[in-house]
């Protein structure tokens, strides 16, 4: 135990890889949250009945794991509608069930390789499926929720204002459980937040700027999907 593990409480909130390298071991439940875009990917995928696998790599070897998966590999660039799967959350409304998909993506992807090394359950939220996520981690004695957060150009964590929000929906959803300070405090954001604000937050206004205002507003859809979402060994499949 150390002064920034938060171990004398049942739901912490830490961001990025730190807190799967620092923290999860004494975790029973990790949530990784990558609102814009892969939580929210893997939620509408797993509505439809998809399998996601997660890499953390856009290389040859993305397409070499998807081989061995015997499943399809997104294309590396988010592109428009119709022109096949990608990390637009758009891309994936239609499709079909069964379908096995391996989405490269560097936070939520990338986070998950981390997490599988541990013990924990692994599962992956967004705010389309809160309140099924919550419901899913009641079991569950310790929580470790972690807002992925985007990269700057030099690779650094950038703070994503929607993930921490999310994260603080999901702990609102818990506060029956005993509360780190950083977990009250990603709940006061998630509850003084409106969701006009968080269409104006920087992941936002980068999509809004590509031409992906779809996305934005899928992913900002709240409590629409009863499914928690779930890592089996090599992929996530959503459950009640």
């Amino acid at each position: 135990m150390n002064d920034f593990s938060q171990a004398d409480f049942d739901v912490r909130v830490e961001w990025g890889a730190p807190a799967i390298e620092h923290l999860a071991a004494e975790a029973d439940c990790i949530v990784i949250i990558d609102v814009m875009s892969f939580s929210t990917c893997v939620s509408v995928a797993g509505e439809r009945g998809g399998m996601i696998f997660p890499y953390p790599w856009k290389d040859a070897s993305a397409q070499q794991f998807a081989a061995e998966n015997d499943a399809e590999c997104a294309q590396f660039d988010r592109r428009f509608q119709g022109q096949g799967f990608t990390l637009s959350p758009c891309s994936l409304l239609n499709m079909t069930a069964g379908t096995r998909l391996v989405l490269p993506s560097p936070n939520g992807s990338a986070l998950t390789f981390k997490a599988k090394a541990h013990k924990a359950a692994i599962f992956t939220a967004c705010f389309r499926n809160l309140t099924a996520t919550a419901r899913a981690c009641e079991k569950y004695r310790q929580i470790l929720i972690v807002p992925a957060g985007e990269k700057w150009p030099d690779n650094s964590l950038r703070p994503a204002l929607e993930d921490f929000a999310a994260a603080g929906g999901l702990v609102s959803r818990l506060s029956h459980r005993r509360l780190s300070a950083e977990a009250r405090a990603a709940r006061a954001v998630y509850q003084h937040l409106t969701r006009a604000e968080l269409e104006r937050c920087g992941s936002a206004r980068e999509l809004n700027r590509r031409g992906f205002a779809a996305d934005i507003a899928l992913c900002l859809e709240e409590d629409v999907s009863d499914l928690a979402c779930q890592f089996q060994g090599r992929y996530f499949t959503a459950h009640r």
